[in-house]
């Protein structure tokens, strides 16, 4: 049975609403809508990307691996984009694991799909290839973040980048995952959680982190947050956020 058709007006996926009718015409028929639960890796360093995930809701972390079993997050994907990045580049397999951090939904498309409607469409390549532009801005404005900046003002742009991705101020966050997203160990996270905690800015309890007070938050983060912000607003226009999902 043929799933029912789905409308672009729709969408809360910033690239898919962005589509030309036409491309996005090319796309419809081969998007089905799928699950994101908490903790579900998507892509597996190493393994092949059979797929593509158009982030509708929730958040996925792109996490490297070391030698040691260690890990760290080097990229986050939000509505704003996308799980499948080699694949714009025409790479099959991937480097990193993709792991759902805040569970959501996603429009999921075949490889083989996806790679036809690139190849059919100049104006579908050119914005995923901006969308990789913005994603490297991220990857490295979060290398000099980790390798410069305090934990504790490392920790207040990661919140917020989870925040406007999140449907609530109060979502799932456990001590390691904070770790590995920081490049730290747990005692540095509490150091840096408690630092936020007695600002009055979070509340993080029994693996749940609130935000209270979301403009102290935005005070006591580095340049970062905002810098990535804004190359994503130059080569994309404005990144869509749970806030703004009905």
């Amino acid at each position: 049975m043929s799933q029912p058709a789905i409308h672009q007006s729709s969408v809360h996926n910033g690239l898919l609403a962005a589509l030309s009718s036409q491309d996005w015409s090319q796309l419809e028929p081969h998007l089905e809508m799928v699950e994101l639960p908490f903790d579900q890796t998507v892509h597996t360093a190493g393994g092949p990307v059979d797929a593509v995930f158009f982030v509708e809701t929730g958040m996925l972390s792109i996490i490297v691996t070391l030698e040691d079993g260690s890990q760290v997050e080097a990229g986050i994907a939000g509505p704003e984009g996308l799980a499948g990045l080699p694949l714009i580049f025409g790479d099959s397999h991937s480097i990193t694991d993709s792991r759902v951090q805040l569970e959501g939904t996603a429009l999921r498309i075949e490889a083989a799909s996806f790679r036809t409607a690139m190849d059919n469409s100049p104006t579908l390549r050119t914005l995923l290839f901006r969308y990789g532009l913005a994603f490297l801005s991220q990857v490295t404005q979060t290398a000099a973040c980790n390798a410069r900046h305090l934990i504790e003002n490392r920790l207040a742009r990661w919140l917020l980048t989870a925040h406007d991705r999140a449907d609530a101020d109060d979502f799932a966050m456990t001590h390691e995952f904070m770790a590995m997203m920081l490049g730290v160990n747990r005692p540095g996270v509490s150091i840096a959680a408690g630092m936020l905690s007695r600002a009055g800015l979070i509340r993080y309890a029994r693996g749940r982190m609130t935000i209270i007070d979301r403009p102290g938050l935005e005070a006591a983060t580095c340049e970062c947050y905002h810098t990535v912000q804004h190359q994503y607003h130059r080569l994309l226009g404005p990144r869509p956020t749970a806030k703004a999902i009905p």
